[in-house]
C-alpha cells in the first residue's frame, strides 16, 4: 500500500468502521472522519514527543485555525481503514499545516483527504504566540516537502 499515499513517509493509524460509526445512510458518518483525523493528528504529535503534559508545561499548543475535508467515498460497517498524516508546512514561528488521507484497506481507495492550518497559542491566554524551540525542533523535523511529490 505504500504507493497509494499522496506523500512519502506517512504516520499511519488503523481504524475499523463499527456500528457506532454508522449513520442513517448506513455508512460511516462524516463527523467520524473528522474525529479520526483528530485521533491520528494527536497520536502523531505524541509520537513526536509533544503530548498534553508537554503542552501544559510549555503553556503552548497547536490548534486548528482552518480545516478542509474532501469526502471522496464512503466507508461501511466492518471495513478496515488506514489513515495517514503528514506535517506539510511550517513557518517556524506561528503556523503549521497538517494533511490527512484515509484509505479503505481492501482496495486502496481514498475515502478522505483533509488539510488543517494550525496556529500556536498560549494556553493560558488563548492568544497566538510564537512556537517554543521544542515545537520548532520536534515538529519541524517531521515536516515533509510536498513540492517534490
Amino acid at each position: 500500500m505504500t504507493d497509494v499515499w499522496d506523500y512519502p513517509k506517512p504516520f499511519l493509524m488503523d481504524f475499523k468502521a463499527t456500528e457506532e460509526h454508522i449513520d442513517g445512510l448506513q455508512h460511516v458518518n462524516n463527523g467520524v472522519y473528522v474525529n479520526w483525523c483528530q485521533d491520528i493528528g494527536w497520536q502523531h504529535s505524541v509520537a513526536l514527543g509533544l503530548d498534553m503534559q508537554a503542552y501544559h508545561a510549555l503553556d503552548r499548543a497547536m490548534v486548528i485555525r482552518r480545516s478542509e475535508y474532501d469526502y471522496c467515498a464512503a466507508a461501511y460497517l466492518g471495513e478496515p481503514l488506514r489513515a495517514a498524516t503528514w506535517l506539510t508546512g511550517s513557518d517556524d514561528r506561528l503556523t503549521m499545516e497538517r494533511r490527512f488521507q484515509l484509505l479503505r484497506i481492501s482496495d486502496g481507495a481514498t475515502l478522505l483527504r483533509a488539510r488543517w492550518q494550525l496556529v500556536c497559542i498560549q494556553i493560558s491566554s488563548g492568544r497566538p504566540k510564537r512556537m517554543p524551540e521544542i515545537f520548532k525542533s520536534q515538529y519541524g523535523a517531521a515536516v515533509i516537502d510536498i513540492t517534490a511529490s
